[in-house]
């Protein structure tokens, strides 16, 4: 028997720059991130949030601006084009086809860019068509709200929602470069700029005890919108977490069943769909975040004062922690519209074992293989009962 083996590796490297105002013109950091000469002039193409250039009129004309007055930048193509934000655009491929055709009608190639300039959403649509055309095209990443900021806008994955599945098409692709202009967050709904605080409640429980203490301790202050110094503070460490994780886990491509970063997640997601995406990610997640702590704390792993703890933060943060839908059909885990098909949908995803992220402390998580369905049915009730105790005492001080 004859066979050949081929091994090689691939190193990726991006950088993410945090800045404000990208594009006035004093503004330099986006003249940096190209080769300073090229053999040929390389294309460019950008596709920005409709609700971001709506809250940012003069924006499109600023970059147009920008690229007039600095040469070393690539061609800039067309005018940036609008796309819809929010889940609509992972949910319809009419969008991705419309990508794909702009992408075909300029003749944008594999030295060519491709800027998304928005919220999560598209960003993971556009860096999907991006991966995708031509076997890859050069994609940079303008995060526009808080949640892709520090989290989704800059990490390696892209993907739309298929067969009513979150994600179910996507793919690992590092991006060529990020960059976060804390000014767009100045124009987010409150709702969107807190939303996004759940990502780094998540990454600050299972790795950084001392982050969350600062969640905990700013949790107020953070909830004001446009309260900038500690939502840069907050922005920065959870993306410095996040970036650890994938540069040193080890498993940048979740190539195994481990998937320490979607602690809370499993359920999110199907939240998501069970309220047809009427609930934000964040949202979602803040939920999905507070069960899987309440289930830890009913098998032992955590103490009854830290569960308290981070349930009150996420609390006092703004976020519901319990909705209709978490409990419609829990008695019933094989219902389509019971939450506990969540847990098969999240295993289907990558395969192998079901593996679930759970703390044994704050700042400190471990993973399961196994989980109890009627413990967790308990803990939906407890999380109910809570949430309940929660607004009665509100509406007592306001009284």
């Amino acid at each position: 028997m004859k066979f050949l083996t081929q091994k090689f590796t691939v190193n990726f490297e991006y950088p993410i720059f945090f800045t404000e105002n990208l594009f006035e013109k004093t503004n330099l950091t986006f003249t940096k991130i190209f080769p300073q000469t090229y053999e040929f002039k390389p294309k460019i193409i950008f596709f920005i949030d409709y609700e971001v250039s709506i809250a940012h009129t003069i924006l499109t004309q600023q970059i147009e601006s920008y690229f007039q007055k600095y040469n070393n930048l690539p061609e800039l193509v067309s005018k940036p084009l609008l796309i819809p934000g929010g889940e609509i655009v992972k949910n319809n491929t009419e969008y991705l086809k419309q990508v794909y055709e702009i992408i075909e009608r300029h003749k944008i190639c594999r030295h060519s860019y491709i800027v998304g300039l928005g919220g999560g959403a598209l960003l993971d649509m556009i860096g999907f068509a991006a991966s995708t055309a031509h076997r890859g095209i050069k994609l940079i990443r303008i995060p526009t709200t808080v949640l892709a900021q520090n989290d989704s806008g800059i990490g390696v994955k892209n993907a739309i929602n298929f067969f009513h599945k979150k994600n179910f098409l996507g793919c690992f692709t590092p991006p060529f470069v990020v960059i976060n202009d804390f000014n767009f967050l100045k124009t987010l709904k409150k709702r969107d700029w807190i939303a996004g605080i759940a990502e780094a409640i998540k990454v600050a429980l299972i790795k950084d005890k001392d982050f969350f203490d600062f969640i905990e301790k700013n949790a107020f202050a953070l909830k004001s919108p446009y309260n900038m110094e500690p939502m840069k503070k907050l922005i920065y460490r959870c993306a410095e977490l996040h970036l650890n994780h994938i540069g040193k886990s080890g498993d940048p491509f979740e190539k195994g069943s481990s998937r320490p970063l979607d602690f809370g997640h499993w359920s999110a997601h199907k939240l998501e769909y069970l309220t047809t995406y009427r609930i934000r990610h964040g949202e979602a997640v803040a939920i999905g975040i507070a069960l899987d702590v309440t289930y830890s704390y009913l098998l032992g792993l955590l103490s009854k004062k830290d569960w308290q703890k981070i349930l009150n933060t996420i609390a006092n943060l703004g976020y519901k922690l319990y909705i209709p839908e978490l409990g419609n059909f829990a008695q019933n885990p094989d219902h389509n519209q019971s939450i506990f098909k969540g847990l098969y949908e999240f295993q289907e995803h990558l395969g192998g074992k079901l593996t679930i992220m759970l703390l044994k402390e704050i700042g400190c998580g471990m993973e399961v293989n196994e989980v109890n369905i009627k413990v967790y049915q308990i803990c939906i009730k407890k999380l109910e009962l809570f949430s309940k105790k929660l607004n009665e005492d509100t509406n007592l001080q306001t009284v």
